[in-house]
């Protein structure tokens, strides 16, 4: 009886799935198995379900181990005894102490087997068992544990199916320890043994005692339990006391945000209203829906801007609650995207904070619903083939050439031979990759449970601070639970930080919510269209500033569709090209059938999204709406194609014959559908996203300089830091360098004024940076260098980046006559520190040190500051065109373009970004961006016959030669030749 089966969900030391390990018991005949991974619980769903399907009886339990050595196997009799097992690992874990030597004492539902004798055997409690393995049997005839037979039972763990698996442990187990193969410690390896032996063979290991056998059957038999399964089992019953006041309460928020996002006489609104709550109660979603409403109030109550994004903004009950600004009559979404009685798996809201306030929001859900309720999912982290490779290639005591070469050149192309364990490390590679390696944080998921997760999952306590169950969103999602998205962003921190930055710069107090009016704004409209929008979320890229261009887009149902269309798989499949062409010739779009020109006239016939694929299957054939929503969902492989799918394509057909469609139409239909549910997009998913960009438009039209600094200080963004600074100064801030009095540890501005934070400094420390902000908040401004030198206690070469970049030229020297100064500052500081250390404040005697002197004279040169600036900062304040050591003649503007549509010319470029790419036929070619001199944005082209790799590894400043070319209305350069310039000497190193 195998008391002890391992997956690989024990890390870096199993070596079979939950669902190999069922099957390959079925396979040989083995009716009962118990599951104990080393310190898991992540395999028990998984593993259950795929014991139902090979009809093999599970068992649950978990190998408890420290430092690699097993402690003891406790296993459950019942779903209680899950849960002591489950609330040990959690309760150890949340504590941050070492699992104990032996069971706890209060544990009363389950079994446990120790591998060794860590008591006196009569000291064994009922359900404590000592766990004999076929090689000691030998030791029992003179062994005192002989007496006690009851308490003995056969233990022949499970781990390798064979001697190659047995390898493949071995190296996850050098891996996991970071050591050679041949140091690897015996006692942290499984036995070559720890085979899965059926009944006749484990009767032979255990022929001198049977009844070893018979004691671990009959503690198999008394387990047996079955998981909870599905939402009302597993999730929060109720927000309030019951049922009937969650839908009370669900209904009152709904039809009072109505009344307000609609006005009390819209008939649509209410009329869907009440469809959506019907089936909402039906599906039992209330108190989900309310949970959601919850952690909205907390977060709008303390000032938090949010964004409700996903399926979940195709309901209109999530818009009057809220929870969604995206509205979905306006947009005509499908409420059966989100929720429908045929959905097998529960929906969830994808709820966006800013990146800094997300953690805040994730502490109230654990407060409010309680820690033993409450856990974030985990992902699972899994090995990836070459980085497996490289770690197997340091077990082996690889060389590191030796390594590079089998994972960059796997077929030796080079001729030059790998090394002779190549194949080795390549097979096991293969073997493990994909793997289980370590558990992480879900990017958002939370759990609320209705009774204690430890019932179902253990928890593990991260980093982080917060606890995560151990299971997956896949897991999850498969066994019933409701998850709540709770996301970060950092386009929300964009939004919310300039937001502030209006309000303590300018006095004025902007409402960002107002979407409609932003919406309707003629400037912020007309800003999309010229796509200007760095900094703006979701519409800044190189490749979405081309296509607002191309579609002239300015409004926002063409945004959404904009959103859509540029993801890649529209993009490869032709369709947003379709699109474009389309949009610019509307007269003479043919339609496949007027349905598509009644329901997709919006797109111009085109299929975009993954609501106009349910649309199209509802209309064209009459299938159900719900009905449609499964389909797309198979289509988009969520799910494994199955009876379902056949029939749902036959119903189609069917219904298509009922209304007496061409059959040839028909198939050219369903061929459509099928196609483009492959990489349609959620449409509410692109419509929150264009609520946010709009928002972002607004604040960069109207408050362009706090939204850049807000942009600056939130660190996200297609672009560097650089470009943001070039954005702020283009839109007409005067653009300072870090200032000791004037400058916070992020960016801030006074006025037209921007002062670069100290985090920008390369080099400077995170504490001096805070402490000379405190130092200045609490004694006032800094008088001099000495002054600043004697508060801050500053270390000589964090005072000499300090100099070089300039922050202390309020002084009114410059910094070479600074940094002749700090000869006589740096020892009264350090006499100062010497005085504390002693006991006294030093201040008696440090001024007496100040001596009398005359400065020689010290020039800085003209570039001086430019070149520290991109030695500290990465980039230079001024435009890095006054650099050039010469400007070529005759070279254009962006603006010039137009005057040269098909001609080749010659312009100056400042390196932004590039985009790597092949042609169908496999050759590198690439996208380049670039600033001219203007500090206008333009796109380069490099096609293969011209394309060197070699070309763009540094930034600067290019002089590229090319044809303007134009896709409609949107100008970009097919480059012939790019050369990169020399800036100016750096005089102090000439």
């Amino acid at each position: 009886m195998h008391l002890t089966c391992h997956t690989y969900y024990s890390l870096r030391y199993g070596t079979l799935s939950p669902a190999q390990l069922a099957e390959e018991a079925a396979r040989r005949g083995i009716h009962t198995l118990v599951l104990a991974d080393v310190n898991s619980t992540a395999a028990a769903y998984p593993f259950w379900k795929a014991c139902r399907r090979w009809g093999v009886a599970p068992v649950f339990g978990v190998d408890f181990r420290r430092g690699g050595e097993c402690l003891f196997v406790g296993i459950a009799r019942s779903q209680d005894g899950w849960a002591e097992l489950c609330g040990l690992l959690t309760e150890c874990s949340l504590a941050g102490r070492e699992l104990p030597n032996h069971a706890p004492e209060h544990w009363r539902h389950c079994d446990v087997v120790y591998p060794r004798l860590v008591k006196p055997i009569d000291r064994f409690r009922d359900g404590e068992y000592l766990g004999v393995r076929a090689e000691h049997l030998n030791h029992l005839f003179r062994s005192p544990v002989a007496a006690r037979p009851d308490r003995l039972v056969a233990w022949s763990p499970f781990t390798v199916l064979d001697d190659e698996a047995h390898v493949t442990h071995r190296l996850l187990r050098a891996v996991d320890l970071n050591t050679v193969l041949s140091q690897l410690p015996p006692r942290q390896v499984a036995r070559p043994d720890e085979r899965l032996y059926d009944y006749g063979e484990l009767r032979e290991r255990y022929a001198t005692h049977p009844h070893l056998l018979d004691n671990a059957a009959r503690l198999v038999a008394e387990s047996s339990f079955d998981f909870d399964e599905g939402g009302p089992a597993l999730n929060k019953g109720t927000f309030t006391e019951s049922a009937e006041g969650d839908f009370a309460l669900v209904r009152k928020l709904a039809e009072s945000g109505c009344r307000q996002r609609y006005g009390p006489e819209h008939a649509a609104a209410f009329a869907r209203l009440e469809r959506e709550l019907a089936v909402i109660l039906q599906q039992g979603f209330c108190c989900y829906f309310l949970v959601t409403w919850d952690v909205i109030r907390y977060a709008r109550s303390v000032g938090y801007h949010h964004v409700g994004r996903g399926s979940g903004a195709n309901s209109i009950v999530a818009y009057c609650m809220y929870i969604s600004d995206v509205d979905p009559l306006e947009l005509d979404l499908y409420f059966e995207r989100f929720i429908n009685p045929h959905r097998s798996s529960p929906p969830d809201f994808d709820i966006d904070f800013s990146w800094d306030e997300r953690d805040d929001v994730i502490d109230y859900v654990y407060k409010r619903h309680g820690p033993e309720y409450t856990a974030l999912l985990a992902t699972t982290v899994t090995f990836k083939y070459a980085s497996v490779v490289r770690e197997l290639g340091k077990v082996f005591g690889l060389a590191k050439t030796d390594i590079d070469a089998i994972v960059n050149d796997p077929d030796d192309r080079s001729g030059e031979g790998h090394h002779e364990l190549a194949g080795v490390v390549r097979r096991h590679g293969r073997r493990i990759a994909n793997f289980p390696n370590y558990l992480s944080i879900h990017a958002g998921g939370i759990l609320i449970s209705r009774r204690p997760l430890r019932h179902h999952t253990a928890l593990q306590m991260m980093p982080k601070g917060f606890a995560i169950a151990q299971i997956d969103m896949y897991t999850a999602e498969d066994w019933g639970f409701h998850k709540y998205d709770i996301l970060s962003q950092r386009g929300l921190g964009h939004i919310k930080d300039a937001v502030d930055l209006v309000r303590a710069n300018r006095g004025r107090h902007v409402d960002i919510h107002d979407v409609a009016r932003i919406k309707a704004d003629a400037r912020v409209r007309a800003q999309l269209k010229s796509g200007r929008a760095i900094g703006c979320f979701y519409v800044e890229s190189p490749a979405m500033r081309g296509l607002l261009t191309k579609l002239a887009c300015d409004d926002y149902r063409h945004l959404v569709a904009a959103s859509s269309i540029i993801r890649p798989g529209v993009a490869q499949s032709g369709m947003m090209r379709e699109y474009i062409e389309r949009f610019h010739d509307r007269a003479n779009i043919r339609y496949l059938h007027p349905v598509f020109e009644e329901h997709l006239g919006e797109t111009f016939g085109v299929m975009v999204y993954q609501e106009d694929v349910m649309k199209i299957a509802h209309h064209f054939s009459g299938l159900p709406m719900d009905e449609c929503d499964v389909l797309r969902r198979i289509m988009s492989g969520k799910k494994h194609r199955s009876d379902t799918f056949t029939e749902l394509r036959a119903k189609y057909f069917r219904g298509c014959a009922e209304r007496g469609h061409d059959p040839d139409t028909s198939q050219e239909v369903w061929r459509q559908i099928e196609s483009f549910a492959g990489y349609s997009f959620c449409k509410a998913h692109s419509a929150s996203f264009a609520v946010e960009s709009f928002q972002s438009l607004w604040l960069k039209v109207y408050y362009p300089l706090e939204f850049m600094v807000g942009v600056i200080n939130n660190f996200g963004g297609f672009y560097r830091t650089e470009f943001y600074v070039h954005e702020a100064r283009l839109q007409g801030a005067a653009i300072h360098p870090p200032c000791v009095n004037r400058s916070l540890y992020l960016t801030t501005i006074a006025g037209d004024d921007v002062y670069l934070g100290f985090v920008h400094l390369r080099g400077l420390e995170e504490r001096l940076g805070h402490r000379i902000v405190r130092e200045r908040a609490r004694g006032g401004d800094y008088r001099d260098l000495t002054d600043f030198a004697r508060r801050t206690e500053v270390a000589p070469e964090q005072l000499v980046l300090l100099i070089r970049i300039g922050a202390l030229r309020f002084t009114g020297l410059n910094k070479y006559e600074l940094m002749w100064e700090r000869t006589a500052a740096a020892p009264q500081a350090d006499y100062r520190r010497r005085r504390q250390l002693a006991g006294g404040t030093g201040a008696l005697f440090g001024e007496a040190l100040a001596e009398d002197y005359t400065l020689p004279q010290l020039r800085e040169g003209k570039f001086d500051q430019a070149f520290d600036e991109i030695e500290l900062l990465g980039f230079p304040l001024c435009s890095p065109f006054e650099l050039l050591a010469d400007t070529p003649a005759g070279t254009l503007a962006v603006r010039e373009f137009g005057d040269y549509r098909g001609r080749s010319i010659q312009v100056l470029g400042y390196f932004v970004t590039r985009k790597d790419l092949r042609t169908r036929r496999g050759e590198p070619m690439a996208f380049g961006t670039w600033l001219d001199a203007r500090g206008d944005y333009f796109d380069t082209t490099h096609f293969p016959g011209v394309w060197r790799h070699g070309e763009l590894r540094a930034g600067g400043i290019y002089l590229i030669t090319g044809t303007v070319a134009e896709d409609f209305g949107f100008l970009t350069l097919d480059a012939e030749r790019v050369t990169r310039l020399p800036y100016v000497a750096d005089e102090r190193y000439g």
